[in-house]
C-alpha cells in the first residue's frame, strides 16, 4: 500500500524527464534574468549616490562615498588620504582631472587618526538645526560649522566651483561657506582679502608638506594699510611684495597684462578689500596657490595641460632677486637688466658705499641735496615703468582727478617725498593722466622698474640735483649731436675720397686709351 501509494504520488507529481527539461530551463532563465535586474538596481543605485552633490540630515556623506558637483561636475569632495600621511581628512579635488589635486581641506588641523581605508566609519553630516559636522568612526566630531541661527532645512552642497555651502533649503540663503576659509588655494571666484561685512580676513596658507595639510609657513596675505596690496609672508618675514592695484593690474605683476582668457577683479570700499579672478573659457583650468617648498616661488599659478597629464606652471614668485621685498633699500632702484641691478635714484647717493661696492644695498640711498619746500624750489624726476614703492604707509587721495593736481598737492606737503596715479587705467597702463593720487611721505623702500609696463613714479628732489639732471641731459644730447654730426663729416669725407679716387683711376685710363 505504501508502495503503491507513492507511486501513485510520483505517477502525479513527477512528469517524464523530457517533459521537465524545458521548465528548468525557463527557471534558469527567470534567475538569469532576476540578476541582470539586481545587478542594474545596483548599478544604479551606486550612480546615483556617486553623483549626488548635497549631504542633509539623514543622509551623510561616508568615507566610501564621493559628492560631485552639480552642473558641469567640474569638483568632487570626499574622505582621503595624502601620500605618505597616515590621517584621514575631508577634502575637496578637481574631479576633471586625472591627477588628484586637493584645492580645500576641511579638518586640515583636526584630521581622523589613520589613513581613510581604516576609517570606514568616517562621515560627514548635517544635524537638523544645521550643524556641519566631521565625525570618526566612534562618533567623535574633529570638525564642527554652527550657524548662527538654526536652520529649517539645512543642505550642505559641493557648488561647481568647488564652493562647499551650508544652506537654509536648496534655495535658501548660505549660512557659511568654505570659501570664506580658504586653505593654500585660489579658485576662481574666490576671493583674497577682508570682508568688513563677515568680518573675514581670507589668506592662503601652505601646507605643511605635501603629506601634511595642517598649516605651512608661508601666507598670502591682503595688507589694506595705506594703499593695498598683497605679500607673501614665510614664517615672520616678508619675502614678496604685490605693489598696490592701479587700475589695471598690482604693479609688481606685469605679467598679468600678457594673460589671455582671465580677467582680474579688485574691490576696494567699505564693504571690503578683495582681490579675485575669472577664466572666461571653461576648458582652462586653473588655480593659484602658495607652497612651503619648491624651486619656483612660494605663490604659483597653474594651468592643467590633458595632453601632458600634469600642471604646468603659468607663473610663479619671487621668481628673480628684484622680487626680494627692499633688495636696494630706502632711495634704492631694482633692475634685473642692470649689472650691478641696484642703482640709487637721481639726485640719491649710497648711505654706506663700502656695503654698496659689496653689492649689498640693504642700506639704501640717502639725499644728495636737502629739500628746499619753504622756497618752493622743488622739482619731480620720473621713474618709468616702476613697480612703485611700498605703500603701507603711503596716503591715497581719490579727489584728485589729475596728475598736476596730485603734484601740486605733494608739493604743497613738505613731508612728500613722491607721488603717482592712482589708477591708470584711464591713462593707458601707467602713461598718461589717470586718477587719484598715492603719495609718499617716507623713503621710498622695495621700488623697482621694468623694461615694459610698470607705472610712472615722480620722486621729489631739489633744484640742485634737478638743474644737474638737466645739465647731465643738455650735455648727453650735444655729445650725442656732436658724435652725430662728427659721423656724418667722416662719412662724407669718405665718399668724397671714393669719388675723387674713382675719377682719377677713370682719368688715367681715358689717357693711356689716347695714347694708343
Amino acid at each position: 500500500m505504501t508502495d503503491a501509494t507513492t507511486r501513485g504520488t510520483d505517477a502525479v507529481e513527477a512528469p517524464p524527464a523530457a517533459a521537465r527539461v524545458p521548465k528548468r530551463r525557463a527557471m534558469a532563465s527567470s534567475s538569469r534574468l532576476l540578476c541582470v535586474v539586481l545587478c542594474l538596481l545596483r548599478h544604479l543605485a551606486a550612480s546615483h549616490a556617486a553623483s549626488r552633490d548635497t549631504v542633509t540630515p539623514g543622509s551623510p556623506l561616508t568615507a566610501n562615498e564621493t559628492l560631485v558637483s552639480g552642473g558641469d561636475g567640474n569638483f568632487a569632495m570626499g574622505f582621503f588620504t595624502p601620500p605618505g600621511a597616515n590621517s584621514t581628512y575631508l577634502g575637496v579635488w578637481y574631479n576633471k582631472v586625472s591627477l588628484r589635486t586637493v584645492v580645500w581641506v576641511a579638518n586640515r588641523e583636526a584630521p581622523i587618526a589613520g589613513a581613510v581605508g581604516d576609517n570606514p566609519g568616517a562621515t560627514l553630516s548635517v544635524s537638523a538645526g544645521g550643524t556641519l559636522a566631521i565625525a570618526a568612526g566612534n562618533r567623535t566630531v574633529v570638525w564642527s560649522v554652527q550657524p548662527a541661527a538654526r536652520l529649517a532645512s539645512p543642505a550642505a552642497r559641493i557648488l561647481d566651483n568647488g564652493n562647499l555651502v551650508l544652506s537654509d533649503g536648496a534655495g535658501g540663503a548660505v549660512a557659511w561657506e568654505g570659501f570664506d576659509y580658504p586653505t593654500d588655494t585660489m579658485l576662481p571666484e574666490m576671493k583674497i582679502g577682508i570682508d568688513y561685512v563677515k568680518r573675514k580676513n581670507r589668506t592662503l596658507t601652505s601646507w605643511k608638506s605635501p603629506s601634511d595639510p595642517s598649516p605651512g609657513p608661508v601666507a598670502m596675505v591682503m595688507d589694506t594699510n595705506g594703499d593695498p596690496q598683497v605679500f607673501i609672508w614665510n614664517g615672520g618675514e616678508k619675502v614678496w611684495r604685490s605693489g598696490p592695484w592701479d587700475g589695471v593690474q598690482f604693479t609688481g605683476v606685469p605679467d598679468t597684462a600678457t594673460y589671455s582668457g582671465f580677467t582680474f577683479s579688485f574691490i576696494n570700499n567699505a564693504q571690503e578689500v578683495t582681490y579675485s579672478f575669472q577664466v572666461h573659457n571653461a576648458s582652462i583650468i586653473s588655480h593659484l596657490g602658495v607652497v612651503s617648498t619648491g624651486n619656483y616661488g612660494l605663490l604659483q599659478r597653474s594651468t592643467w595641460v590633458e595632453a601632458a597629464g600634469t600642471w604646468n606652471l603659468y607663473w610663479y614668485a619671487p621668481k628673480d632677486q628684484c622680487d626680494a621685498v627692499s633688495p636696494c633699500g630706502p632711495n634704492g632702484v631694482c633692475d634685473t637688466n642692470n649689472l650691478p641691478v641696484c642703482s640709487c635714484l637721481r639726485g640719491f647717493t649710497p648711505k654706506t658705499p663700502a656695503a654698496w661696492a659689496l653689492r649689498d644695498g640693504r642700506d639704501g640711498c640717502v639725499r644728495s641735496t636737502p629739500l628746499d619746500c619753504r622756497n618752493g624750489t622743488d622739482g619731480f624726476a620720473r621713474v618709468r615703468h616702476a613697480k612703485v614703492p611700498d605703500t603701507e604707509r603711503a596716503v591715497v587721495d581719490m579727489s584728485l582727478a589729475t596728475l598736476d593736481q596730485c603734484r601740486a598737492a605733494c608739493l604743497r606737503n613738505c613731508s612728500c617725498t613722491a607721488y603717482a596715479s592712482a589708477n591708470v587705467s584711464a591713462g593707458g597702463r601707467g602713461i598718461g593722466d589717470g586718477t587719484g593720487c598715492v603719495m609718499w611721505t617716507t623713503g621710498l623702500t622695495d621700488l623697482r622698474v621694468y623694461p615694459d609696463f610698470g607705472q610712472d613714479l615722480y620722486v621729489r628732489l631739489a633744484a640742485a640735483d634737478l638743474e644737474l639732471a638737466s645739465k647731465s641731459r643738455r650735455a648727453r644730447t650735444i655729445i650725442a649731436v656732436g658724435a652725430s654730426v662728427s659721423a656724418l663729416v667722416f662719412l662724407l669725407a669718405v665718399a668724397g675720397l671714393l669719388v675723387w679716387s674713382r675719377r682719377k683711376r677713370l682719368g688715367s685710363t681715358a689717357g693711356k686709351h689716347n695714347v694708343q
